[in-house]
């Protein structure tokens, strides 16, 4: 029963993540509102907090989990889909900062609107942490049926 209710609130978790990582990147764009800004930021705050506790429920998914330790340590897709969720990590690291600046910069001035080109940065970040997560899913989907290439 633990293997199936750590299943489900991983699931659960990466659903949230992927809503959070979709409305963020609908939200940033050249003619976002101020409020936008502060929305964006509180997202990303939230999809920090996901992937946080996505990867300490999928440890302890490898822990107690039904397959056991050594089915997903020994496959090869488990260790794509971590280098994959890995690099989504990574590269939200430059939105994450930027956010944490435009909040900073709007409670100093009110009127603060990020720039234009900063934003359609910031929007190929977004779009490749998409993309990986496809790739995420899809390592997931085939790890749960192969453990070899």
């Amino acid at each position: 029963m633990t293997d199936l209710w750590l299943a489900i609130l991983h699931h659960v978790l990466v659903f949230g993540l992927a809503i959070m990582l979709a409305v963020q990147a609908t939200l940033l764009r050249e003619s976002m509102s101020a409020d936008d800004t502060a929305r964006i930021a509180r997202l990303d705050i939230g999809y920090g907090a996901s992937a946080g506790l996505i990867v300490i429920v999928g440890i302890l998914r490898v822990i107690y989990g039904a397959k056991g330790y050594l089915y997903y340590v020994e496959n090869v897709w488990f260790w794509a889909k971590m280098a994959t969720f890995a690099a989504m990590g990574l590269l939200s690291i430059p939105p994450t900062l930027r956010f944490r600046a435009w909040q900073a910069a709007r409670k100093a001035n009110a009127a603060f609107m990020p720039a234009s080109d900063e934003i359609r940065a910031l929007r190929v970040y977004l779009r490749w942490e998409l993309r990986l997560l496809i790739g995420v899913v899809a390592f997931a989907a085939t790890m749960a049926r192969y453990t070899s290439l």
